[in-house]
């Protein structure tokens, strides 16, 4: 159902909308600008009528003028299905290829080119078939969406990843294909189509959703009455999530302040008494059996800050006790509890408030004069249902309190430095005023206590503050009233000017009291907001991993008043000690808080015994170290507010710890990528240098030859001959490589059948090949390929050079090729020793890699890795695998096979 734009005014005092919020909808707004809106068809299973009610609405678009075209739509022989589709246009399917079948798929490049205004595409979760563009139906849904389409889909319940395993418990069936949930969160529009389970079944029966062989097989396992139950709600929860999500953003939008209770949210407020504990775990249960989000706050308000130590830690520990049993946790600073009590509903959407019952005396004389919370509540929010409970048994309320009061010292004592102060500035004050009745009336003298009073409980408090209220009073009455020097009054006057004074010091001392407390709220959100800013900041200059450590252990150990340490992973992914640090750190402990990214140690649920806290350093990529803490006062981290101050600090310092491995890394490959231009560069001009000596040589060796008689000259210098051309092979393979590496060789691609580069390589190594039996096996009916002729001839000279450096005299080599899974396989196997048992296969593809680092065998180790440039450089990819049954290597060259060009 659309949505009107009207929006019901907030109520007074309710806050703006956030401003983050509004830039967040604008950024998506113009995101969404010029995209295609999606609309899914939801339901719990097959058979409910998803796609029937999505081409009943088609055929009513169509009817209104609106382009509909029908890109594939499974219709699983339901006649009343396929007569929807009549009058629809529908796009032509593509058809694949796949294992001796045609399978027919739905074609993503003609539904682009054709860009109509509605799209229908059933079955979201499926599979494209292979070599489709995407592996998944709901990748190409995205790009249609991305291109401006409208798409219209269906899916059920099951194919939603977040509840797969859910239902694969219920069912005992596991689907396969699954959607992000995202994708459902992100449609546009959701249509829940659902029947009842006992109508499912009847369609069942009757054929309408499998055939009846079909039919009968499903109503055994998987369309069982209970299983049908279960993806029913599964399906009404889920939708309802995404309805309750959808309000929540159209309330916080529009600042709308009134509780719409569409779905039970509820707020516990606990104030520190013996049964709150009781009252959480009631709640608890209560949330479960409405399934319901609850929250549990406690209001740190001015009333309450002279509440002793105990209490603090009671609420700590009933705060904790929430958050274990799934509630979400906060501390509310306000000047009034029920006022932040309200405004924390109106923001959250709370439906009801739950209180315990406090405990009241039978009779009290100000029972007339003041409202309970609960109705002071109900006066502010009337939309909010207000539950008192009693918080649970006596025993409970007796006995919770008392674990929670050794964790904090004892209450301090009353600070007599305050009231000795408080006296002896009214003595002053008294001594003054003695001095200024000589000027002034009495009346005016009166402003000088008060302004005693208001400086009093400035500086001490409330306590302090009363004390000079009324001290101020009796020292006025005393020593300036008639008759002076006694409490006694001849004018009643002067019993409404004491009343007066007394009132308005008592109100003006709770006034500075509550103001003090408010600033101190204030100091205590600053220096959090302060710390994590000054961190953030120093972090950000640090470019060494030793600078980041110096900063946040000295930052981490001013701000929680703690020993502090880092434990980093050394290469070994070994926890070492960084700097720093608590006198005995635990690495089993720091191993399993960094295993399984979640504090352990002191205060935890994890090993809480241990002398110090271990808190995981989660990065984007990885989990980048532990941060320990050894607090000399443990109870800090129990408030909710400090520990997500300890959570921010930890996550800005792993940030700035994988900021500085990635800023090292680029360093050493900006290092390795200058050292190689260097050393190409070296390798080019000495190479050019040798190549014309090597090719003098050469000539002359072989004009030598003609003319000298067969003998021991002859032989010499066919030695010079041999090892002149090993050395020309060698300076072409360092020109290459150079080359390859700088980007200077242009592949001069034309079609080639292989068989052709085969024979020439092998032509131009006969020479060298004399003394091995070479076969070959490559079909001349295999698929051309566009290659470089002299680069891929190179490839092949420089494996046959390999296979005929390490192979024995005698030994076969073999050159084979074959089409394999769309790709065009060329083996070269030698009959060598096989492949170095202390290298990685991939290692003797890097330049200058040898098996055998010391050899009898001539090289430098760069042949194969030319070789690897060079396919490479054409698409490819080459591979070495030892020779089954061996001895020996197999190097297997892999290329794409391309569409074969058109023969005139």
């Amino acid at each position: 159902m659309p949505i009107s734009s009207s929006a019901e005014p907030a109520p007074p005092g309710m806050p703006r909308p956030d401003p983050d919020a509004l830039v967040a909808r604008l950024r998506h707004e113009r995101a969404q600008e010029g995209r295609g809106k999606l609309r899914i068809y939801f339901g719990s299973n097959a058979g409910v009528g998803k796609t029937y009610a999505m081409l009943a609405a088609a055929q009513r678009e169509r009817q209104g003028g609106r382009e509909v075209l029908v890109g594939l739509v499974e219709t699983h022989g339901r006649k009343e299905t396929a007569q929807q589709l009549h009058g629809l246009e529908q796009l032509p399917l593509r058809e694949l290829p796949h294992q001796g079948r045609t399978l027919r798929e739905f074609d993503l490049d003609a539904a682009l080119a054709r860009h109509p205004r509605v799209l229908l595409l059933d079955e979201l979760a499926h599979s494209n078939a292979p070599g489709s563009r995407h592996p998944k139906r709901w990748q190409d849904v995205q790009e249609l969406l991305d291109a401006g389409i409208d798409v219209w889909t269906t899916i059920n319940v099951q194919h939603l990843e977040s509840l797969n395993d859910v239902v694969g418990g219920i069912v005992g069936i596991t689907v396969r294909e699954t959607v992000p949930d995202q994708i459902f969160d992100d449609a546009d529009e959701v249509i829940v189509v659902d029947i009842s389970p006992d109508e499912l079944l009847r369609r069942l029966k009757d054929g309408k959703v499998y055939m009846l062989e079909q039919a009968e097989r499903a109503s055994r396992n998987f369309f069982r009455r209970g299983n049908l139950l279960a993806l029913r709600e599964l399906a009404l929860r889920r939708t309802a999530d995404r309805v309750d999500e959808d309000m929540r953003d159209y309330r916080r939008e529009r600042s709308i302040g009134t509780v719409w209770p569409a779905r039970e949210r509820l707020l516990v407020a606990v104030a520190g008494r013996a049964g709150d504990d009781a009252l959480v775990r009631q709640v608890a249960r209560m949330a479960r059996r409405l399934d319901a989000d609850w929250m549990v706050v406690y209001v740190d308000a001015p009333q309450r800050q002279h509440r002793p130590r105990s209490v603090q830690a009671a609420v700590l520990k009933t705060l904790a006790l929430a958050a274990r049993l799934g509630a979400e946790t906060a501390t509310l600073p306000g000047a009034d509890v029920a006022e932040a009590l309200v405004a924390f509903a109106r923001e959250r959407n709370a439906s009801r408030l739950v209180l315990a019952q406090p405990p009241r005396p039978a009779w009290s004389p100000w029972r007339w004069w003041t409202r309970s919370l609960p109705d002071r509540i109900t006066h502010l929010h009337p939309d909010i249902d207000v539950l008192v409970l009693s918080g649970g048994s006596s025993a409970a309320r007796t006995e919770a309190a008392p674990a929670a009061t050794s964790a904090l010292p004892r209450r301090a004592p009353l600070p007599w430095k305050g009231y000795a102060g408080v006296t002896l500035a009214c003595l002053a004050a008294t001594a003054l005023a003695e001095q200024l009745l000589r000027v002034f009336d009495p009346a005016n003298v009166v402003m000088l206590f008060l302004l005693i009073v208001v400086l009093s409980s400035l500086r001490w408090g409330r306590g302090p503050g009363a004390w000079a209220a009324l001290l101020s009073v009796l020292c006025f009455d005393y020593f300036f009233v008639p008759p002076r020097g006694s409490f006694h009054v001849n004018d009643t006057q002067y019993l409404f000017t004491f009343v007066l004074m007394l009132g308005v010091a008592l109100v003006c001392g709770q006034l500075m009291a509550r103001l003090r407390h408010e600033a101190r709220v204030a100091a205590e959100r600053e220096r959090r907001a302060g710390a994590l800013a000054r961190l953030a900041r120093d972090l950000s200059g640090a470019l060494t991993q030793e600078q980041v450590v110096e900063i946040a252990l000295r930052t981490v150990s001013g701000v929680f008043d703690a020993q502090a340490g880092l434990l980093l992973p050394d290469a070994d992914e070994r926890l070492r000690p960084a700097g720093g640090g608590p006198c005995a750190m635990d690495d089993s402990i720091a191993r399993w808080a960094m295993d399984h990214g979640q504090q352990a140690g002191q205060g935890t649920d994890t090993l809480p015994a241990a002398p110090a806290r271990y808190v995981p350093l989660a990065a984007p990529v990885r989990m980048r170290g532990v941060l320990v803490l050894q607090l000399r006062a443990p109870q800090r981290l129990e408030v909710p507010e400090e520990q997500r101050l300890l959570e921010a600090c930890a996550s800005q310092v792993a940030l700035a710890l994988e900021r500085q491995h990635f800023v090292a890394v680029a360093q050493q490959t900006q290092i390795a990528m200058e050292g190689e231009r260097m050393r190409n560069t070296l390798l080019s001009a000495v190479s050019h240098d040798l190549r014309t000596p090597l090719t003098t040589i050469l000539g002359a060796a072989e004009a030598a030859q003609r003319h000298v008689p067969p003998g021991g000259a002859a032989d010499m210098l066919e030695q010079v001959r041999i090892q002149a051309q090993a050395m020309q092979r060698l300076v072409e393979n360092l020109l290459d490589m150079a080359r390859l590496q700088q980007g200077g060789v242009h592949l001069q691609r034309e079609w080639l059948p292989l068989d052709e580069v085969v024979g020439s390589a092998l032509r131009q190594m006969r020479a060298r090949l004399g003394q091995h039996l070479v076969s070959t096996d490559v079909p001349a009916s295999l698929p051309l390929l566009q290659l470089d002729a002299l680069l891929m001839e190179r490839v092949l000279v420089n494996l046959l050079d390999n296979a005929a450096k390490y192979t024995p005299a005698g030994t076969p080599l073999a050159i084979s090729a074959r089409v394999q899974d769309g790709e065009l396989l060329l083996s070269v196997r030698d009959g060598g020793p096989g492949l170095p048992s202390h290298l990685p296969v991939e290692t003797l593809f890097e330049p200058f890699t040898r098996g055998t680092a010391e050899s009898t065998v001539s090289g430098i180790g760069l042949g194969l890795a030319l070789v690897r440039s060079i396919v490479e450089a054409h698409g490819g990819r080459i591979e070495a695998a030892a020779a089954r049954p061996g001895p020996g290597t197999i190097f297997t060259l892999r290329f794409p096979v391309p569409e074969q060009p058109a023969l005139d």
